[in-house]
């Protein structure tokens, strides 16, 4: 007997209107266990002391590759259309934007 191929399941993503918005972030902190990843998305302000998590995410370590490789092809095929993204890796945070250092 020939082997059948499997059909492909369709999965179903829903979007609320809520979640379609979005959240802006424009820092990840990314710590991990054994277990899990947990990414914390946060929104630095400046001249604003706080930030506030808006996201966390927690993720499977086989889950959080599969993410990381899949970042790596969306980065290559936007480089590949609008050009390489500039690395400010050698640019430190001013996390205290300008503003004077605290002093006990």
């Amino acid at each position: 007997m020939p082997d059948q191929p499997i059909p492909e399941q369709q999965l179903n993503i829903e979007l609320s209107e809520e979640m379609a918005d979005g959240e802006y972030a424009n820092l990840a902190i990314i710590t991990h266990s054994f277990a899990e990843f947990v990414i914390d998305f946060v929104n630095v302000m400046p001249n604003v002391p706080k930030a506030k998590v808006k996201s966390r995410i927690v993720m499977t370590p086989q889950h959080s590759k599969r993410l990381m490789k899949a970042l790596i092809d969306n980065v290559k095929r936007f480089e590949a259309q609008y050009g390489n993204i500039k690395d400010q890796e050698n640019t430190a945070m001013p996390f205290n934007f300008g503003t004077p250092t605290a002093q006990a």
